[in-house]
């Protein structure tokens, strides 16, 4: 029994970076499983569609697929936009959604790899505050995960950890930042929780201009590889598992 081709849906965006970002990382998802076909769709900005891409499996004779958002929380676009467009998806095909990114221990990985390539070592954790910087949501199950994300990080030794976000909720990164400042902190880094350079990130970039260190995107760091691939997995097993594979 063939695996279910990998869909990766990415948000998509005019920033070329956004689409090099989502390139390079299913790259590094191809070399871990190249027993997997990955392909990819843009919910928007970017070509292929996901509906093209869709269409173009079906007509090539695939019928499952594991339709992967390329998202670290559980907001508008997962429980919405992606749903509908699958849904639209032609008839013959078997698809499963996975779920998001996020939350994660590997992603809390990525966040520190990141860190550490800007300048941190793990001696300068204990004297070290984080903002942990998301896009933002109206959503609320997505704000308070990206809240417990943050608590959670801050028991692995880091002097503080705050979340922020670039639109939608608050408090702004610029804002979370002074509040470390205030704490005591020795040093103040910002960690942006998002997958691709874009719109919001360089917002977030310009919100860290007082932080003494700004990691980059996630991109195509290896735990997000990994994470991935967990995702996939997850919703792969069941598909096989209702074929009799």
């Amino acid at each position: 029994m063939r695996n279910p081709v990998l869909l990766l849906i990415a948000h998509g965006s005019r920033d070329p970076r956004h689409a090099a970002t989502v390139h390079a990382l299913v790259r590094r998802v191809r070399s871990l499983r190249p027993d997997v076909r990955v392909e990819t769709g843009f919910l928007d900005f970017n070509i292929p569609s996901v509906h093209g891409v869709l269409e173009s499996l079906a007509t090539q004779g695939v019928r499952d697929v594991v339709a992967l958002p390329l998202l670290l929380t559980r907001a508008f676009h997962a429980k919405a936009d992606i749903p509908a467009v699958l849904a639209d998806a032609p008839p013959q095909l078997r698809i499963r959604q996975a779920d998001v990114l996020g939350p994660s221990p590997l992603l809390l990985t990525a966040l520190e790899r990141r860190l550490y390539e800007a300048g941190l070592s793990p001696a300068d954790k204990s004297s070290t505050g984080v903002v942990l910087a998301s896009a933002g949501s109206t959503d609320p199950e997505a704000i308070a995960v990206i809240a417990d994300i943050a608590r959670e990080w801050r028991h692995t030794g880091w002097c503080a950890v705050r979340p922020a976000f670039a639109s939608a909720s608050l408090p702004r990164t610029e804002e979370a930042v002074r509040e470390l400042r205030a704490l005591g902190c020795a040093r103040v880094a910002v960690a942006p929780y998002v997958l691709a350079p874009g719109f919001l990130p360089d917002r977030i970039a310009r919100g860290a201009a007082q932080a003494d260190v700004l990691a980059d995107v996630l991109g195509p760091a290896p735990e997000v590889a990994r994470v991935l691939l967990e995702r996939y997995d997850q919703a792969r097993v069941p598909a096989l598992a209702a074929l009799g594979a």
